[in-house]
């Protein structure tokens, strides 16, 4: 599905959480031995719109740098390279995307994304489906950095899955459907994952503490059910020297989430840790009595002809387009409707 698909804007909130007191909270965590040993025992944690899992396996802070580098570096290739790897049939929501997808009203050019399942790369779907959700069930665009993608995509995806076994319990209680398991609803046919490098500040432009909160990305609330994120990385590029990771630029750089309570709080995330959080379709199927987490990324203020990107990764997880989430829609049907908020080439389908 477009990756835009998985975004409804926010805008409307910008200036009302810009007037607000940002907070800086400490998410719950969960070990991943925990999770994996005896998952029932977390039973209490999964209340939150967001959590950490920590602890993880040696070989994610691996998988984790060796992919937002290589984001940096494609996001750097000349642009007809690039172009190479658009996929419009998609929507976009396959491969390369640059100054396509809508955002506070208008294109958004300060970020650019790969998007590609990385558990699957031809959907396993009926024909007539597959050709009816071209964005969602599309093939993956090939490209250099495949293998770094996978690996990292389909670690985030297994330890959503279990995390998503541990929240049954907790879940069951508020779903309209009470056959419905979250875990059979995450369907690898419909995985999706986004690679996402932020572009620095214009160097005749830099930024302030008055620029609104969702500079860098726009208030929305992922439209998956559940959605894995990685800490992010800074990039330094300086002529002549060697690209190298430094420290967030501003300490109020970074990702933003509104709470249940109204409040608009900074989420640090560790860099062995993952975060997931709730997305749309999980308040829907659950009539709105679990809540998809609003955030957003802003770029805080920044020095004069500072040239640090950000590069993150996310994964998200979605029923298959039959599954009925509401009174009124299947996934396939809301998703549509999502992608028609972000993309004008949706609205022509």
């Amino acid at each position: 599905m477009a990756r835009r698909v998985l975004f409804r804007s926010m805008s409307s909130l910008t200036h009302a959480l810009q007037g607000s007191r940002a907070m800086s909270t400490d998410v719950v965590s969960i070990s991943y031995q925990t999770l994996v040993s005896s998952p029932s025992s977390l039973e209490t944690s999964i209340a939150l719109g967001i959590m950490l899992v920590k602890d993880l396996p040696p070989v994610y802070p691996v998988y984790r740098e060796r992919l937002l580098k290589l984001a940096y570096n494609f996001a750097h290739l000349p642009e007809d390279i690039r172009e190479k790897y658009v996929d419009p049939k998609s929507i976009y929501s396959y491969g390369w995307s640059h100054g396509k997808e809508i955002m506070n009203g208008r294109p958004d050019t300060l970020k650019g994304s790969y998007y590609a399942n990385p558990v699957v790369d031809v959907p396993d779907v009926n024909p007539a489906v597959k050709a009816a959700y071209p964005p969602i069930y599309g093939n993956n665009v090939c490209i250099r950095f495949e293998e770094a993608f996978k690996d990292l995509g389909k670690f985030v995806f297994n330890v959503g899955r279990q995390l998503a076994g541990a929240c049954q319990p907790f879940v069951s209680k508020y779903l309209t459907d009470v056959s419905l398991s979250v875990p059979e609803l995450i369907s690898a046919q419909t995985a999706k994952a986004r690679l996402l490098h932020y572009f620095p500040p214009a160097e005749n432009s830099p930024t302030t503490e008055d620029e609104p909160i969702d500079s860098w990305c726009g208030f929305h609330k992922d439209h998956s059910l559940l959605t894995g994120l990685c800490s992010a990385i800074f990039l330094r590029e300086e002529a002549g020297m060697e690209l190298i990771a430094v420290p967030s630029p501003s300490p109020t750089s970074g990702l933003y989430i509104r709470t249940r309570g109204g409040d608009l709080t900074k989420v640090s995330i560790p860099l062995d840790c993952l975060a997931f959080q709730t997305g749309e379709a999980l308040e829907l199927v659950t009539a709105g009595k679990l809540r998809a987490m609003p955030h957003c990324v802003w770029v805080g203020q920044t020095q004069v002809g500072a040239k640090i990107s950000r590069e993150t990764f996310a994964l998200f997880m979605q029923p298959d387009t039959h599954q009925r989430i509401s009174e009124s829609d299947n996934f396939g049907s809301f998703s549509e409707e999502v992608l028609e908020e972000h993309y004008e080439e949706a609205r022509v389908i």
